[in-house]
């Protein structure tokens, strides 16, 4: 860039993921997933399409797609650390997970946000036209409360 700035390298190989960094925000930073345990995360990105996003050889955004590749995509756990904030790298990382050749044709894409409308909004978002027909089944606990002891991650191994 003529500015001296790198631009963001965007990746949606599951090898350039660090889960050290996703963990890290996700557990300690985020408002959405605070406190979630590192098995559910790891079983979370095994099951979803996710990109990242890299400066400096550096994980620095993340987003990814819970999906069925065929209908329907939920659109989770999007972030940029804070330092590198303002340049665009969350809008540049949603469009390009929008753009998965795997993620084409869907019928509808959701998302879930407390505070950036303004960034979705600029990547086809709408509030829900007819919020009477979604339902939702939320436990913003459940990260905070002891897991049940049939939870394979949670299971004592010893005899």
């Amino acid at each position: 860039m003529a500015d001296g700035r790198e631009s963001l390298r965007i990746s949606g190989e599951p090898g350039d993921l660090d889960f050290a960094v996703i963990h890290d925000f996700l557990a300690r930073e985020s408002y959405w997933a605070a406190g979630i345990p590192a098995p559910t995360l790891r079983r979370a990105l095994d099951h979803s399409i996710c990109y990242s996003g890299h400066l400096h050889g550096q994980m620095v955004a993340f987003a990814r797609a819970v999906t069925d590749q065929a209908t329907f995509a939920y659109l989770a756990d999007v972030f940029v650390l804070p330092a590198h904030r303002g340049h665009g790298h969350a809008r540049a990382i949603v469009a390009a997970l929008m753009a998965d050749p795997r993620l084409q044709g869907l019928r509808r894409w959701h998302l879930v946000t407390r505070d950036m409308q303004g960034l979705y909004a600029g990547l086809g978002f709408t509030a829900l036209s007819q919020p009477d027909q979604h339902m939702q089944r939320h436990d913003p606990e459940v990260y905070r409360r002891k897991l049940a002891p049939t939870d394979p991650a949670q299971s004592d191994p010893s005899p």
